[in-house]
């Protein structure tokens, strides 16, 4: 495995949700406290920065082109795409958004906001809310079908992250960091989750967000742990990565082969952060990715 390097440079206060755009040949990601939608295209070293109204959880492209937007009032479509926004270095504030916005679906609760998201097999979007106090259950996970309709799969969650699922589809992982677990479900024939268990514990730092690769193993960001660790399928941990930043967020594959791991990270609430905080990394040839499936809406 190759040491990590940083693949886009920034200061991001909260860096998170990594999402390998093959369509676009792209890696998406957001800052969430910033309120900023990135891009970052490996084969040039083009970047992106676009501004959102709102806090940020995640980004994730859609089948039809454009973006689907996890925002602080609830989820959101850009596009179809055909604008950028401002190259890096440029004033974020005034960036357009990536094409014209609408809502999918709001719903504002005061002092709760959005944060990590996966689109499903299926092509729904399952995201995760929290309180920006982070009061036990005070979150959710739902499920936005691409019509816009919701259901709430989880409605006692405290900071809902990582999601991702087995490449067969049959079972998904989740998070919830608090809990220091990642758990495992079912995938019943309707695509909801059942029979929730534990699958694995961490115990230096939270799991935060999360990929699947092609072997079914299950890669979780360890936030305050500094570290990324490989689970099997079975749920030993099999191989850890540690990083020179405290607050890694969340890993994705991405590149021409998908496998390049690309880790988001955080500066907020560090009073002396590493240098590379905030900074978009990547570990080539880290292992191979799964392919992820669009927002079908």
């Amino acid at each position: 495995m190759s040491a990590v390097e940083v693949a886009a440079p920034a200061h991001a206060a909260l860096g998170e949700g990594p999402t390998w755009d093959a369509r676009a040949g792209r890696l998406l990601w957001v800052d969430i406290l910033g309120s900023r939608i990135h891009t970052y295209d490996p084969v040039s070293g083009r970047r992106t920065v676009t501004a959102t109204e709102q806090h940020v959880g995640a980004v994730k492209p859609r089948v039809g082109g454009g973006l689907v937007v996890n925002l602080r009032d609830g989820v959101g479509l850009y596009g179809p795409a055909g604008s950028e926004g401002s190259p890096e270095g440029e004033a974020a504030a005034s960036a357009p958004a990536a094409g014209p916005f609408r809502w999918l679906h709001r719903e504002p609760v005061p002092g709760r906001r959005a944060n990590d998201a996966a689109v499903a097999p299926d092509g729904s979007l399952w995201c995760g809310t929290m309180r920006y106090d982070e009061t036990p259950g005070g979150g959710t996970l739902s499920r936005i079908a691409p019509d816009g309709t919701v259901r709430v799969l989880l409605d006692d969650v405290s900071v809902s992250n990582g999601t991702g699922w087995s490449p067969d589809g049959r079972r998904v992982y989740y998070i919830d960091s608090p809990t220091r677990r990642v758990d495992v479900f079912d995938v019943g024939d309707d695509g909801l989750p059942v029979a929730r268990r534990p699958f694995a514990t961490v115990e230096n730092g939270f799991p935060d967000g999360l990929t699947v690769d092609a072997e079914g193993g299950v890669w979780v960001a360890l936030w305050d742990g500094g570290a990324v660790h490989r689970y099997t399928p079975d749920g030993a941990l099999d191989r850890v990565l540690e990083l020179p930043v405290r607050r890694p967020t969340a890993c994705a594959f991405g590149g021409a082969g998908l496998t390049d791991l690309y880790i988001t990270t955080a500066r907020t609430g560090l009073s002396a952060p590493h240098p590379m905080s905030g900074s978009l990394l990547v570990v080539p040839d880290a292992g191979k990715g799964l392919a992820q499936p669009e927002f079908a809406g």
